[in-house]
């Protein structure tokens, strides 16, 4: 019996109830949608269970990914090998922990998270609201728009290791950079995340969330799979305007194109693959750089079949 099918039925017997897909495929749980099937993928909903099974891959060295919302992720054709955990819709929970913090569990929403502060009177995560990503993963990217990121409002994370321990990690300590934090050097899972905000009036924070989200319409391929922006900005001006001036807006390959309303974004047309979006990647690189002298580097995270 391989790791995997042994971690499989470890798993099925500590977690009777567990929820547990094999060859679930990762399209389903990308905003590319794309990516083929993970080995095995599973969905824990409380901090003991993700210790189990963060446990039991450790015993068994099976290597964990993990995905949220999967909207800053490109998944490849072939699928994974090995364990992917989900937590968007699974570990879920908000609190109100003073009257100005709010907690929020990693597979929270962006979304849901800036909805419970507008409805408590708190602003400051107004411009996470159009961010489809999770806490975890916009706290694992400090992700940021409208000039906002996470690490303006983050004050405290909670992370499990590997071995089923918990960290909390406090102000300086969380590591934020632009489009890094500390937990890209960490192995394990951000469980949990307090965010310190402003009192505010809940009409004037949605109207500011109204105005962002009319923007973000406005601006971006809303309409079309995609990872959001596809690359950093880089030292000198901005990716999509470096893209633009190099005349690559609706360059493609295959089902994948720089699209026509934001050349900082890459769309799946509909019947792209992995291998079409990474060769455009390459593409755009190599003709902005060859135009500017400047090397793009991409946001997205490109997964490998093995890792």
């Amino acid at each position: 019996m391989d790791r995997v099918s042994e971690l499989k039925n470890k798993l099925s017997r500590v977690l009777p109830a567990f929820e547990i897909a094999e060859k679930e495929l990762l399209a389903k749980h990308t905003s590319f949608r794309i990516g083929g099937p993970a080995e095995l993928m599973v969905f824990p909903r409380t901090r003991e269970e993700l210790a189990a099974v963060l446990r039991a891959a450790a015993e068994l060295e099976v290597k964990p990914r993990i995905l949220g919302a999967g909207t800053n992720v490109l998944a490849p054709d072939e699928g994974v090998r090995g364990l992917v955990i989900v937590t968007r819709e699974t570990f879920m929970g908000l609190e109100l922990v003073t009257p100005t913090r709010v907690a929020a569990m990693a597979g929270m929403t962006l979304a849901q998270t800036a909805n419970f502060a507008a409805r408590n009177r708190l602003s400051g995560l107004e411009f996470a609201h159009g961010i489809p990503g999770t806490v975890g993963g916009g706290v694992y990217m400090n992700a940021g728009a409208y000039g906002g990121e996470l690490r303006d409002v983050a004050v405290r994370t909670e992370f499990m290791h590997l071995d089923g321990t918990t960290e909390i990690f406090e102000g300086e300590r969380q590591g934020f950079a632009y489009r890094t934090s500390a937990f890209q050097t960490q192995k394990g899972v951000i469980v949990r995340t307090e965010f310190e905000l402003r009192p505010g009036d809940e009409a004037a924070i949605r109207a500011r969330m109204k105005e962002l989200a009319e923007k973000r319409r406005a601006s971006q391929p809303l309409e079309l799979p995609s990872a959001g922006s596809t690359f950093k900005r880089p030292q000198q001006g901005y990716a999509a305007a470096l893209i633009e001036q190099t005349g690559l807006k609706g360059l493609s390959v295959g089902g994948a194109a720089v699209s026509e309303k934001h050349a900082g974004f890459i769309v799946n047309k509909g019947c792209a693959s992995a291998a079409d979006v990474l060769a455009l990647v390459k593409l755009v690189q190599e003709r902005v750089f060859d135009a500017t002298g400047i090397r793009l580097e991409p946001e997205v995270r490109l997964w490998g079949a093995e890792e």
